[in-house]
């Protein structure tokens, strides 16, 4: 990425013009000519040389770092929105935003409830499934008695060989790999933390093609792609899955649309009720 430097070096000014040196715990002291904050402040909070400050401001010098955009991020009392824009600025891609974990905010759990006309899924970033409405309960089964470390969906797909009974077996190849290709870009986005090596390892020593296609190293996040199911109930069923990102870093809804022609099915689901269950959890 190429830093845009004549627009860096305005929002730095536009920022540190914002602020009061009360806002920052520094005294407000007299002579003070200028609006907000002095660039020898700003480079005193950010703990660099101010004329190294002041070439950023001037739209010269070398790119910034990371750790100097963390600083500066700091200094200047960025919101979130503008530290990615600070960072992008400059030429970099912003750090990961905030996780929420299990937690479902009001307003995606809400328009999970409203969402009635088409099997949706919350899921997280590594492949745990959080929530569904009761279309997509229809659709996929039952996970409510499956212990909660087992609710993960590329897990499901290499150790329990009912889960790929579901699915179109001339998709099984391609589906495992968009499994891994999706948790590997999900496990260097969390920087290897606990949670991602825990899976991951799991998943090397239950399952033999996991592990050969992980050591591939091949990256690939899904964002739509294909479904060919095989309901015990209803026969073949094809969907197309759009993933959409939620404002948390670390979940995904799942919506599941039929293609043109093809409402039939979800009236038939709709039929089934939430009350079907069969042992397939979603990959």
């Amino acid at each position: 990425m190429t830093p845009n430097r004549p627009d860096l070096a305005d929002f730095l000014r536009r920022s540190r013009e914002r602020l009061t040196p009360r806002d920052v715990g520094l005294p407000e002291g007299t002579r003070r000519r200028i609006p907000g904050l002095r660039r020898e402040e700003v480079a005193i909070l950010a703990g660099m040389s101010a004329d190294y400050y002041m070439r950023l401001e001037q739209a010269r010098g070398s790119q910034p770092s990371m750790q100097v955009l963390a600083a500066l991020t700091a200094a200047l009392r960025l919101t979130e929105d503008e530290r990615d824009h600070l960072y992008l600025l400059a030429g970099h891609r912003p750090p990961e935003g905030a996780r929420a974990g299990e937690y479902l905010r009001p307003g995606l759990r809400y328009l999970l409830d409203r969402l009635d006309d088409v099997p949706v899924q919350v899921v997280s970033d590594l492949g745990d499934l959080l929530a569904q409405n009761d279309l997509a309960l229809a659709l996929f089964g039952c996970v409510c008695t499956v212990a909660e470390e087992d609710r993960n969906i590329v897990l499901s797909w290499f150790t329990d060989a009912d889960v790929r009974g579901h699915f179109a077996a001339e998709e099984h190849d391609e589906q495992a790999r968009q499994l891994v290709a999706d948790l590997r870009a999900a496990t260097t986005r969390r920087g290897d933390d606990a949670a991602s090596r825990a899976l991951v390892a799991r998943l090397q020593a239950a399952s033999p093609e996991f592990a050969e296609l992980w050591e591939r190293h091949e990256v690939a996040v899904r964002r739509s792609h294909p479904y060919r199911l095989v309901h015990p109930d209803l026969g073949r069923i094809d969907l197309d899955c759009e993933v959409l990102a939620t404002p948390a870093a670390d979940q995904r809804l799942r919506i599941f649309t039929p293609p043109p022609g093809g409402t039939s099915v979800l009236d038939e689901l709709r039929v089934l009720g939430p009350q079907h269950r069969h042992r397939a959890a979603a990959p």
